[in-house]
């Protein structure tokens, strides 16, 4: 179980490196006039996030939940693969990727990366890799609540992005 721990710790590390180009991105934003909205959402999203890893953790050592070679190294391909996407969500987006909904005044939609085949791909990459993680290891309690709560949350946040874009109406870029 130690790989699966460090396994977490590092996709707990990546997290905390896109907190660090979110803040330099929102200082970005906010010089060119940008405004966030629908920060309410905020802190669910941070604490379903934090209790994705701690619950991973902690169902796979206090359930004892076993490693299965083929689920588990299917698993921690998507959890390689989710975090690729990610982080060429990042580099598409460039200083206007942000984990919080902050548009700047005049600024097109990116149509370009993920961006052309997906209006959220990031959020393939975060449905993907909440479900891959804790099934990595065998936890699927988390996998299933993870899933769930953050199907309720990007419901939430989808439509606040694309209320944000100016993407609400009918017609809107898929």
């Amino acid at each position: 179980m130690e790989w699966y721990t460090l396994l977490v710790l590092a996709v707990a590390g990546e997290r905390a490196a896109e907190l660090v180009v979110a803040r330099r991105h929102t200082r970005w934003s906010l010089e060119r006039g940008g405004r966030e909205t629908g920060g309410g959402h905020y802190p669910a999203m941070v604490v379903l996030h934090t209790g994705l890893l701690a619950g991973a953790l902690a169902e796979t050592a206090l359930a004892g939940r076993p490693f299965v070679p083929v689920l588990g190294w299917t698993m921690v391909a998507v959890v390689v693969a989710a975090q690729s996407l990610r982080w060429w969500c990042v580099r598409t987006l460039g200083p206007r990727w942000n984990t919080r909904v902050i548009v700047v005044p005049g600024l097109p939609p990116v149509a370009t990366g993920p961006y052309r085949l997906l209006r959220h791909p990031n959020y393939v990459a975060v449905a993907a890799e909440g479900l891959a993680l804790p099934l990595a290891h065998g936890a699927w309690v988390t996998a299933a609540v993870f899933t769930v709560l953050n199907a309720a949350l990007m419901v939430v946040r989808v439509r606040c992005e694309n209320t944000a874009l100016g993407f609400a109406g009918a017609g809107a870029p898929a």
